[in-house]
């Protein structure tokens, strides 16, 4: 996938009817409704049909469960999800008659310039519960925003929302690139680390890529960085844009004091530029949660938000979707799941369980796709030996093959005391056995590592 590196304003211009390749998948969703909202006429294919499909028919919308050049009708502009390939008889027909074809990625940055403000969150890890934050703070200021997030938001219930507003906020993904198709107000940047390196060269490779997010924003912009992250800042050096930074010292513009953390709460002030903003409690847990909290202030400070907004909005965020998300018990044992899949987001995941006081920490753990487990391996092996007990299930293969011949029984074999299992059932066996009361277990990936805890809770209710 590529993005487009420069913005067309003629792109939607006459435009009355935009045809959707792929419109029953979430991320397509939000933007039928947007331009629909908006007086145009969207029609749509899929290969099935599902709860968005039928919501897209109850809107109006015209949808195909099969792929025909002749759904494309009268379209003026076609826009098409990651998944279709160029071989799919809608898209070449569009390209054969002339008729622009964008990417969903592509078309969500044309969708964010019809705001007002366009707050983008970005970095290696953490902008799911970030964007998160800043959804619950921009609601509790009646801006009513529209929301595109990566997980789901109790809040929302769901990873989206269409609001009225003249704010967007986006989670913005850096994986190919993607994220160089939205063009930003508010520009955060949470840390820049070596990560999807199936796609980039290296680390001065992703460096560059968030440095070119930053330089998207208007030169009237802002960007907010973590003044902790050395990697943010050596991406952002000389950039000509406002910087707005984030940590847990006064090197920081907003900044955290007077931590406390009572089990899994927190409470703190925060503090921009010497004066306090406002205070905060914080009902998820860890430091990580604290400076995510932070970066949410500071994006919400670069647009004028008052201070009660911050600190109501951010007093109802309970987490969002596969983080830290608390699953039911399992005897006597508390079950939580976590997307967690880099070295980092395990570390940060960690270093929070270990302040929880619990007799043992049990961590299943699904790496996630056989470059990233190569690239980081010894990282990974240095926060997998934390916890007490370790169960590895085989590397979630995502969009790649097995061309490096590796395995989680390689992690296994560097961790004393690891068990890897090559399949699910006989992990959830195993762990079955294994949980007494006063455990916790965490099921760990961006995989379906997930199902591993719902199978297990599911003989609670048999």
């Amino acid at each position: 996938m590529s993005f487009i590196d420069s913005y067309n304003p003629h792109l939607l211009d006459g435009v009355q009817h935009v045809h959707f390749i792929g419109c029953g998948g979430s991320g397509t969703y939000p933007l039928i409704q947007i331009l629909h909202s908006r007086g145009l006429t969207i029609s749509g294919s899929d290969v099935e049909e599902t709860k968005i499909t039928k919501a897209e028919r109850a809107m109006g919308v015209t949808v195909y469960l099969e792929h025909d050049a002749a759904h494309l009708g009268d379209a003026q502009l076609v826009v098409y999800s990651a998944a279709i390939h160029d071989e799919n008889p809608e898209l070449k027909a569009a390209r054969a008659r002339g008729i622009p074809a964008v990417e969903r990625s592509v078309m969500l940055g044309y969708v964010s310039r019809m705001y007002s403000h366009s707050v983008c969150v970005s970095g290696t890890h953490g902008k799911t519960t970030t964007t998160s934050m800043c959804t619950h703070i921009f609601m509790a200021a009646e801006q009513d925003p529209t929301v595109m997030i990566g997980g789901t938001l109790p809040l929302l219930h769901s990873g989206y929302r269409v609001g009225h507003g003249d704010t967007i906020i986006l989670e913005s993904c850096e994986y190919c690139n993607s994220f160089l198709s939205f063009y930003p107000t508010v520009a955060v940047i949470l840390n820049v680390e070596a990560d999807h390196l199936d796609f980039f060269k290296d680390l001065a490779d992703v460096q560059h890529s968030f440095r070119e997010f930053a330089l998207r924003t208007p030169e009237d912009g802002c960007v907010v960085a973590n003044a902790e992250d050395a990697n943010t800042m050596e991406a952002l050096r000389g950039v000509p844009r406002r910087v707005i930074t984030f940590g847990l010292t006064d090197k920081a513009d907003v900044y955290a004091e007077n931590i406390q953390f009572v089990g899994a709460n927190s409470s703190f002030d925060i503090m921009y530029k010497g004066r306090k903003f406002t205070d905060v409690t914080l009902h998820v847990p860890g430091m990580h949660n604290v400076k995510n909290a932070l970066a949410a202030t500071a994006a919400s400070i670069c647009l004028g938000i008052r201070p009660n907004a911050v600190k109501y909005g951010l007093a109802g965020f309970n987490g969002a979707g596969r983080r830290f998300e608390f699953k039911g018990k399992y005897n006597g044992a508390d079950v939580y799941d976590d997307y967690a899949h880099h070295p980092g987001e395990l570390k940060a995941l960690l270093d929070t369980v270990e302040t929880l006081n619990y007799k043992r920490s049990i961590v299943v753990f699904q790496p996630h796709t056989y470059s990233r487990t190569a690239a980081l391996f010894d990282d990974f092996v240095t926060q997998l030996k934390r916890p007490d007990v370790l169960f590895l299930a085989e590397i979630y293969a995502a969009r790649e093959k097995n061309t490096i011949g590796i395995s989680s029984a390689d992690l296994a074999a560097k961790i004393d005391g690891a068990r890897f299992f090559p399949t699910f059932d006989g992990l959830e066996a195993a762990l079955r056995e294994t949980l007494e009361p006063g455990d916790i277990v965490l099921t760990v990936g961006a995989g379906n590592v997930y199902k591993i805890g719902e199978d297990i809770l599911a003989d609670n209710e048999e």
